[in-house]
């Protein structure tokens, strides 16, 4: 991910510790490397795993690099529906709504830009 892409405040981190950034970065590089699965597979664990640790911020940054990705919306929002006997219902719905921030965003949103 590119550091202009980063949240406001991850982006100040970024900026401030340029070395860490660096690492990080290549951190992510390394474990997307480690392994057979394929970009799209690997963007879905990804997802998954920021619904399982509850990072609205995550899944929003996930969803949108989904998109990007040329990944579904309908294949986003299966996601967090698989999430529902492991995670519970409530952590499921809380993870559709904000899947669908960024692919179903309301009239308003999309005349700001949001």
């Amino acid at each position: 991910m590119d550091q202009q892409q980063l949240p406001s405040e991850a982006g100040e981190v970024a900026k401030r510790h340029p070395e860490i950034w660096k690492a990080y970065a290549e951190l992510g590089k390394a474990c997307s490397e480690a392994g057979p699965l394929d970009k799209a597979t690997s963007r879905l664990v990804k997802l998954a795993l920021a619904i399982g640790a509850g990072s609205e911020g995550a899944v929003h940054s996930h969803t949108r690099r989904a998109l990007d990705e040329s990944l579904s919306p309908e294949a986003l929002k299966q996601v967090a529906l698989l999430s529902i006997p492991t995670l519970g219902f409530p952590q499921a719905v809380a993870a559709l709504t904000w899947i669908e921030d960024v692919t179903d965003p309301a009239p308003a949103d999309a005349a700001r830009g949001s």
